[in-house]
């Protein structure tokens, strides 16, 4: 039978462990320090340890990471309070393959989390988690990062906690959410979403709270809000940051009491709601541009997930590809060297900019071929592959381009990028003007060379700069463009 390390320094909780456990036939042993807890895991082996947060003498992650180090086969359940969630989400990443929270309310939920993870439950769980994603278009794909999220996701999910997503736009936050509430105990429960940059102060907080009949001019008859709707549900306000400061008070109110009130009305009403929020835009960095309350963020942010952006997880464009094609009922497939040049690309507009770039090139490949060539993506795309790097990388420069072609190229892309982007990654773009003054440099600097036949010191002085920076220009190890 399986070995169960007990780690608390409260003797009553370690008690109801090995009274629980041994009369399931388990091997138990208690602690109820990290001295304990080093002297236990030399002279034994374990399967699961249950580790509490808060030791007298340590915390419950540094033992974590100690056996994932000495006995990394051993699963590890961390047990927290409330106000040590965030901690225990910490542990999750460190290896811990789930946490609970103490009171222990449901001891059945308890036993099973416990066997799950001791028979074959740890493997299972995680076939499912993939099967679900599949089922709701949430691409995982192989990407390390994209991977880790979603597991802390899957197990986040089933904790009435409240959730952070951060992300840039068209990453796929929304997509993320539902896979959240799918994945939680409420999944047959509403799941109800607001974008709360795209509606009016006053009828955000309409469609929050609801309103009473003439609240308002144009109130003719009472409305229910979204709180009420999502009731038991999950509801996911997307664009968080956007909420006005006035707006972002009564939302405090509801996280912090459960309770509000219809606008113009006197009732006050309950609601167990779990929110799921989004944002651009770095709260943290709202919060200190007084556009955002600390307070509130607090409240949000008790797991706080970061969705990378495509260019992060390039790898795993030719799934989003597929995916993209059934989801529009199309046969056609895309060359290889269509999807290299995607690849190429910087994608500012994420996943969603990739849907409606594969949108495009279906609507006007169908009818003229079975596979979608080069010739089919946007202009912008194509301009970029023929000299232009989308993403500077010094590696990639040739050395004898042409800068008459490249200048031709700069120009072309940076006019597509003024004229059809709708979302501009402005940090991408300067990135650009940036490789075209070192491509000019180095221009100038190998056409100089070329008539000075190789002279460093007369090119230098043609060019009026010094050696060194020349040197620099050639992109020379140990330069010094201060020279």
């Amino acid at each position: 039978m399986e070995n169960i390390l007990v780690i608390d320094d409260e003797r009553e909780v370690g008690h109801f462990f090995l009274h629980l456990l041994e009369g399931k036939g388990y091997h138990v042993k208690l602690g109820f320090s990290g001295k304990d807890f080093s002297r236990l895991i030399k002279e034994q082996s374990f399967d699961l340890a249950l580790i509490d947060v808060k030791l007298p003498d340590t915390n419950g992650l540094d033992l974590l990471k100690q056996l994932k180090t000495e006995l990394p086969s051993c699963k590890a359940i961390v047990m927290t309070g409330y106000s040590t969630v965030k901690t225990a989400v910490e542990a999750i990443k460190y290896g811990a393959s789930d946490y609970i929270e103490k009171p222990f309310d449901d001891i059945e939920e308890l036993e099973r989390l416990i066997e799950g993870l001791l028979g074959s439950g740890s493997t299972s769980s995680q076939t499912d988690m993939y099967k679900l994603a599949e089922t709701l278009g949430f691409i995982v794909g192989k990407n390390k990062v994209m991977n880790d999220l979603a597991k802390l996701a899957y197990k986040i999910a089933k904790k009435n906690v409240n959730v952070l997503i951060e992300g840039e736009t068209g990453t796929g936050k929304e997509v993320l959410a539902h896979f959240i509430h799918h994945a939680s105990m409420r999944y047959d429960q509403p799941f109800i979403g607001i974008n709360c940059g795209a509606v009016s102060e006053t009828l955000l907080e309409s469609e929050l709270f609801g309103h009473e009949k003439g609240a308002f001019t144009g109130a003719v008859k009472e409305k229910k809000g979204i709180f009420e709707i999502a009731n038991r549900g999950t509801l996911f306000l997307d664009e968080i940051g956007e909420a006005s400061l006035a707006t972002q008070v009564k939302l405090l109110r509801v996280l912090e009491t459960g309770e509000y009130i219809r606008v113009g009305g006197e009732t006050v009403r309950r609601t167990n709601t779990r929110i799921i929020a989004a944002s651009h835009v770095n709260l943290a960095q709202a919060v200190a541009e007084k556009t955002f309350r600390e307070d509130l963020l607090y409240r949000l942010d008790v797991v706080k997930l970061t969705v990378p952006p495509l260019r992060e997880r390039i790898e795993d464009l030719p799934l989003f590809i597929e995916y993209f094609l059934k989801k529009l009922n199309s046969n056609l497939s895309f060359s290889d060297g269509t999807i290299l040049q995607m690849k190429r690309y910087h994608w500012p507009g994420n996943v969603r900019e990739l849907f409606n770039v594969v949108k495009r090139a279906v609507t006007l490949a169908e009818g003229e071929t079975n596979v979608i060539t080069p010739h089919y993506l946007p202009e912008k795309m194509r301009t970029q592959t023929n000299s232009l790097h989308v993403i500077p990388d010094e590696k990639n420069t040739r050395d004898d381009m042409d800068l008459e072609t490249y200048l031709h190229d700069w120009t072309n892309y940076i006019l597509s990028l003024w004229k059809d982007s709708d979302q501009i990654n402005l940090e991408h773009v300067l990135s650009l003007v940036k490789d075209l003054e070192k491509q000019i440099g180095r221009s100038f600097v190998m056409k100089t060379l070329k008539e000075t036949v190789g002279n460093r010191k007369e090119a230098a002085e043609r060019l009026n700069i010094t050696v060194r920076k020349l040197r620099y220009l050639l992109k020379e190890k140990g330069a010094d463009p201060k020279g």
